[in-house]
């Protein structure tokens, strides 16, 4: 698993923290993180790489492609910016690059799995094709997670494509009825395992907390010792 990539259900549901809790579980690798395009923010500001890096730490390398300063898909933001999109093929040529000096290589997608990079329809999973890459799947807890997580595995299996498991972005500490019997439904609808549980509020952790923890929230095949489900 040299290259792993890293998609969701949706947006804002914990692609960012899951990702820096795999690169957290592992300090004993050169660990890249690749972000093909970072959307709504300005030159300068912190994006989602760089975040990673300060939850988990200095063996983390930071890769951005693109920057769009509107918060929208990939494609939509770069035509609206006037700039160029980011291709499939540029994000197996960097990913390939850095796995020749990196021992992992993490590319958080922008959204979910198919939301478009550029006008032709080009999206994470053509990357992950181009690469015969795994896929990671962070998903919500809640009610109606089933679905869209059933919908992303589909797609993954119609281009053979390997889902290497899911990871629950965001579990609260209380969880419901509905988040309770998803941890159990969860790799049926994926027919993959369930990879760990990323607990709500972990990115506000101070990052040395987040570092000791993230073990903890991940089975064996993401560095932890959470048992898979």
């Amino acid at each position: 698993m040299t290259i792993l990539v890293v998609t969701g259900t949706g947006t804002e549901i914990g692609k960012t923290v899951v990702t820096a809790a795999v690169a957290a579980a592992r300090p004993d690798l050169r660990v890249a993180v690749l972000k093909p395009a970072q959307t709504g923010l300005a030159p300068g500001e912190p994006g989602d790489a760089a975040e990673v890096v300060r939850l988990a730490g200095g063996h983390v390398t930071p890769v951005e492609l693109a920057r769009f300063p509107e918060p929208l898909a990939p494609a939509t933001a770069a035509r609206r910016a006037g700039l160029p999109p980011v291709r499939p093929h540029e994000i197996a040529d960097a990913a390939q690059k850095l796995a020749t000096e990196h021992d992992l290589v993490l590319i958080e997608g922008a959204g979910g799995l198919l939301v478009r990079f550029d006008d032709e329809g080009s999206t994470l999973a053509d990357a992950a094709r181009l690469l015969d890459a795994p896929v990671l799947v962070v998903t919500p807890a809640g009610l109606g997670t089933l679905n869209t997580t059933a919908l992303t595995s589909e797609a993954l299996r119609a281009r053979a494509l390997e889902c290497l498991g899911v990871v629950v972005g965001s579990m609260p500490a209380e969880p419901d009825l509905a988040a309770r019997c998803n941890l159990a439904d969860l790799p049926v609808v994926a027919g993959a395992p369930l990879l760990g549980a990323v607990p709500t509020g972990a990115g506000a952790l101070e990052p040395a907390d987040f570092r000791v923890r993230a073990r903890s929230w991940l089975a064996a095949e993401l560095g932890g010792n959470r048992p898979a489900g």
